[in-house]
């Protein structure tokens, strides 16, 4: 069998025709996925590979139920998460730091060469794991097993069968060369003519050696020289320079000189090896020593390296690929283990089925940003709140600090995970998914100085509304009310009843009790929901029901002595 290396696999995107639309910077702070990323990883670097998968968003229910998938095999099966995580961490090591991104341009050597067969060796040890890992019998999404038959492909290509072969045969230990028998022809004035690798050796030279044999038959008679250029080993001499190529030796030709400076006291002498003496640019040597070695070995190591890294490279860079996506989804696994470890409760979200009346039910609902804020699970309240045909827009309203901010950033969070593929801080949760989330949260003071507070709320909502659909899901906090009631109102109320035509999912929550009052029941798609409390004690828990307005305001006023009867009576509740 042979792979297809050019084969793309995502854990995250199924072959569909989804498309995928990007989350504004602004709406990922205004959910709080930023700081909700800080706490899932302390690395930076994973961090942004979180919030560019969190970025992307499609309304695909396939999509969404792949992902899920998933993340229920990774969440479910420590083993295979952690044995993922530690083959990831190799790989991306490999891509990153191995002598396969050396310039193409740059001559390798022979250390180039062990080291890149360690790194093969590395690979294939890689790909051995990976395909013990995904043949886990208990995987059941299909990105897992897809990526099992990527990986299975590879290890059954007569390439990779090959490859294991070669490394097995070549593989060898860096540290054990200690030696390289370099070949010199010269001419009947000693001028040398040509370079060439005899061999590479385990032992040092010695005095009874090779150069030692060849010091003593130079000092000696004409008869002790050989005639011909064998000895006592296996002899195989290659060029310095392919035969073809005219003048190689040239370029050779300063090394070469400055070499016989101090290689020449071999000749006449018994001593095996050059003694150089002090203060004439003896520091240099090896550095001569060591190029022209590369020299001699250079082209067999590239013919060689090529070879081997041609079977390699495509699907390392496939497998490298992966490497975001299983962070994301092994990093949410431990994120949320750890947090129900804690006594906080997750659900595995469901897709409603196609037509159904219902686009969202939210059981037992609560903020994941509190969780990680919060110790105690117990001092978290949890909502119900259900999107459907006759509850489409909310308003809702509420005291300050009551929560109202909270369940509407909770709600995008719920959307944000679920389409992710996440279990969410739910009991249950069945969705609709949606194209694209949009916040409308109040701008900054700075961020406000061309067209006023008020100009830049207006631009912001138009741009909103312009690129909303019916899929879509906005989230409206206090919008509108940085300027006067009535201003406010009146702006405020054409806004809903636009999204009402458009049927968008919203939620506006807003401390104009007036506006959700007037709107309730608007195109039979506005309902208004409150957080209760009572005087100054918040419950937290949100309702259906008429905003308590000046009930509300009654309750403050009896609390603090200023209605009419406790002002003259200068009393006030206890």
């Amino acid at each position: 069998m042979t792979v297809n290396h050019v084969y793309q696999i995502s854990l995250l995107n199924p072959d569909n025709d989804a498309v995928y639309n990007s989350i504004s910077e602004t709406t990922m702070h205004d959910l709080g996925i930023d700081a909700l990323c800080k706490v899932i990883t302390e690395d930076a670097k994973e961090e942004q590979m979180i919030m560019r998968v969190m970025g992307k968003m499609t309304s695909s229910p396939e999509t969404a139920t792949y992902r899920q998938d998933v993340f229920d095999d990774i969440l479910n099966l420590p083993q295979v998460r952690e044995k993922l995580l530690d083959l990831m961490n190799q790989i991306d090591y490999l891509k990153d730091y191995g002598t396969w991104r050396r310039n193409a341009d740059e001559k390798p050597g022979i250390w180039d060469l062990m080291h890149r067969l360690e790194e093969l060796d590395s690979y294939i040890k890689c790909i051995e794991a990976m395909r013990e890992c995904l043949s886990d019998s208990r995987i059941k999404s299909q990105g897992l097993k897809d990526l099992h038959k990527y990986v299975d492909d590879l290890y059954n290509d007569n390439h990779y069968a090959e490859l294991k072969k070669d490394i097995s045969e070549l593989k060898v230990d860096a540290s054990g060369i200690q030696s390289m028998t370099i070949g010199i022809n010269i001419n009947s004035r000693f001028e040398v003519e040509s370079l060439g690798l005899v061999s590479v050796n385990a032992k040092p030279f010695k005095k009874s050696g090779v150069i030692g044999n060849f010091a003593d038959a130079i000092a000696a008679s004409k008869d002790r020289i050989n005639k011909d250029a064998e000895w006592d080993g296996d002899m195989h001499y290659y060029p310095a320079d392919p035969p073809e190529q005219e003048n190689a030796i040239d370029r050779l030709d300063k090394q070469v000189t400055t070499m016989a400076k101090y290689t020449n006291p071999l000749v006449g002498h018994s001593e095996s090896l050059a003694k150089v003496p002090d203060g004439d640019g003896s520091s240099n040597t090896s550095f001569y020593l060591s190029n022209v070695a590369t020299k001699l070995t250079a082209h067999i190591v590239k013919k060689l390296k090529g070879t081997l890294s041609k079977y390699t490279e495509v699907s390392m860079v496939t497998l490298s690929r992966l490497i975001p996506e299983l962070l994301y989804y092994i990093r949410f696994a431990e994120f949320i283990k750890s947090t129900r470890d804690k006594g906080y409760f997750f659900c595995k979200p469901v897709v409603a089925a196609q037509g159904s009346p219902v686009t969202m039910n939210a059981e037992c609902l609560y903020n994941i940003r509190l969780a990680t804020t919060v110790d105690d699970p117990k001092t978290i309240v949890d909502n119900d709140l259900v999107f459907d045909g006759k509850h489409r827009v909310f308003m809702l309203t509420g005291a300050n600090r009551g929560g109202k901010t909270t369940i509407t950033q909770a709600v995008g969070l719920l959307f944000a995970l679920a389409q992710g593929g996440l279990y969410v801080p739910c009991r249950s949760f069945e969705f609709t998914p949606v194209d694209a989330i949009f916040t409308h949260y109040p701008a900054d003071e700075d961020k406000t100085t061309d067209l006023g507070r008020l100009g830049e709320e207006c631009v912001r909502f138009k741009d909103i509304f312009e690129d909303a659909t019916e899929e879509s899901l906005i989230l409206l906090n206090e919008s509108f009310s940085t300027t006067s009631f009535e201003e406010g109102y009146y702006i405020a109320q054409d806004a809903v009843k636009a999204i009402c035509h458009k049927n968008v999912r919203t939620i506006y929550n807003t401390h104009m009790h007036k506006l959700a009052a007037e709107l309730t029941g608007y195109d039979n798609k506005v309902s208004s929901i409150v957080m209760e409390s009572e005087g100054s004690n918040r419950s937290f828990k949100v309702s259906e029901m008429a905003p308590e307005g000046s009930s509300h305001a009654s309750d403050i006023a009896r609390k603090y002595g200023v209605t009419y009867d406790m002002l003259l009576e200068g009393t006030r509740e206890e």
